[in-house]
C-alpha cells in the first residue's frame, strides 16, 4: 500500500474510546475493498484510525458514508499521507488548513 488515510476523532472518555472502536470494526469491513485497518491510537483529547490504501480518495469516501450513518457525536477530521512523507493532504472537513497527529 502506499498511502496512509488518517481518521480522527475528538475524544477523550472511556465511553469514546468504546464508541470509536466499535466504528472501527464497521470500516473495517466497509474499506476491505480499497484498504486495510491498520490500528489505531487514542490520547491527547484525539482518537486516530489508521487506513493503508492505494486509492485514498475512494477510501475516504466510503469512509464518510459509514461514519455518517453512525451519526457520531464527535468533530472528525480525515487526511492522507504518502507513507514516505509527511505532508498531510487534508480531505476532511472542507476549508481545514492544518492538520497533525498527535
Amino acid at each position: 500500500m502506499k498511502y496512509q488515510l488518517i481518521l480522527q476523532f475528538a475524544a477523550e472518555s472511556v465511553r469514546d474510546f468504546d464508541r470509536l472502536v466499535n466504528l472501527e470494526k464497521k470500516l473495517m469491513q466497509e474499506l476491505a475493498s480499497v484498504g486495510e485497518l491498520d490500528g489505531h491510537d487514542f490520547g491527547q483529547s484525539e482518537f486516530n484510525i489508521f487506513v493503508l490504501t492505494d486509492e485514498p480518495a475512494p477510501a475516504f469516501e466510503k469512509a464518510r458514508r459509514c461514519i455518517e450513518k453512525q451519526a457520531l457525536p464527535y468533530d472528525w477530521r480525515a487526511a492522507y499521507r504518502e507513507l514516505t512523507s509527511h505532508a498531510y493532504a487534508i480531505l476532511w472537513p472542507p476549508g481545514l488548513h492544518e492538520f497533525n497527529v498527535a
